[in-house]
């Protein structure tokens, strides 16, 4: 009977101090640290951004379907222009514009559950991705469409392509067609505006020096304009066409060509400037010693202008004799001035 007594004690003891040590256990719970830290505005925005870089899937991509241990079901289609894809024995088609490769996969997985797999395992793979085409043509050392599933300025496209070419002006033009799949909450834009094409002008040394900082969309096309012209022409050292990749004065042309030849008509240097909307041209006489001496502006040219440097035929003649004088030794220029 004193056993009995003694193992109740022990027991009703037993119980006490463990009713006891979870009171303490659930009192001194909520002071330590939570191991799972809570998620920040910022985190979430992170992670959003990495999703937004994550491919989507477009109209002209191929895919490759793979059911595992089925392979009547795995196949490898293309995004039809509707953007959806078909896959063998399934009678519904799949969304897949818009889609990242594994959204398309788990929609994929969600229809053999109800329909006829118990555990699926799917696998999208864009194996083919063209969608994501970017043009760029002109001026540049490698023309080409590139292909690139990142996110990109044109800063960066214009490096794919090189850089421009020696034949390259000052300006590109940014053609957006709207033409390819283009993606805003995970669905395709669809409206008649992002059908109309837009044009966007830059001048190429500020894309070079970052003043621009233009995203490009997939489907935009990158021209780079050749460089516009000025002619020089006549008693001039080294006649032909100057690009104008920067603003041009006449002296400036005039240096380019290497200077005028002896017994030029310097004080009627002829800038032949076409006229707006027309194909006829004016004529405009500048004294190249005015300018020189700072008496008269030097003027600035323009587009297709053509700088026409005649030749003195009285200085011509008297250099002329001289030459044949000297035996060829110098024009002496000095003598006749």
């Amino acid at each position: 009977m004193k056993a009995v007594k003694v193992f109740l004690v022990v027991l009703l003891t037993t119980i006490s101090l463990s009713k006891l040590h979870a009171q303490e256990q659930t009192t001194v719970a909520p002071k330590v640290n939570n191991p799972i830290p809570e998620v920040s505005k910022s985190a979430v925005t992170n992670d959003d951004t990495r999703n937004d870089e994550r491919y989507r899937i477009g109209y002209q991509d191929t895919l490759q379907v793979i059911v595992s241990r089925h392979a009547d079901l795995s196949a490898t289609v293309s995004v039809n222009p509707n953007g959806m894809i078909y896959l063998p024995q399934l009678d519904i088609p799949f969304q897949a514009v818009c889609k990242t490769e594994r959204e398309l996969s788990e929609d994929i997985k969600a229809e053999l559950k109800k329909s006829r797999l118990k555990n699926p395992y799917v696998d999208v793979r864009a194996v083919d991705q063209k969608s994501q085409a970017f043009g760029v043509i002109g001026a540049v050392e490698k023309p080409n469409y590139y292909f690139i599933n990142k996110k990109l300025q044109l800063l960066e496209l214009l490096a794919f392509a090189g850089g421009p070419n020696k034949e390259s002006g000052t300006r590109l033009l940014v053609a957006r067609t709207g033409s390819s799949s283009f993606c805003q909450n995970d669905k395709p834009i669809t409206d008649e505006a992002n059908k109309d094409i837009q044009l966007f002008d830059f001048k190429i040394r500020d894309v070079q020096e970052g003043k621009v900082n233009f995203p490009m969309q997939p489907g935009d096309v990158v021209s780079v304009l050749d460089a516009d012209f000025v002619y020089v022409t006549g008693n001039v050292n080294k006649p032909g066409r100057i690009p104008l990749r920067n603003p041009i004065s006449l002296t400036q042309a005039l240096a380019t060509a290497e200077g005028t030849k002896p017994a030029s008509k310097k004080d009627s240097i002829r800038i032949l400037r076409q006229k707006p909307n027309s194909t006829d041209r004016e004529e405009l006489f500048f004294n190249l010693k005015d300018i020189q001496s700072l008496k008269t502006p030097d003027p600035i040219l323009q587009i297709n202008d053509i700088v026409a440097v005649s030749e003195d035929s009285k200085k011509a003649i008297l250099q002329g004799i001289v030459k044949s004088v000297t035996g060829g030794f110098g024009n002496l220029p000095f003598i006749i001035p």
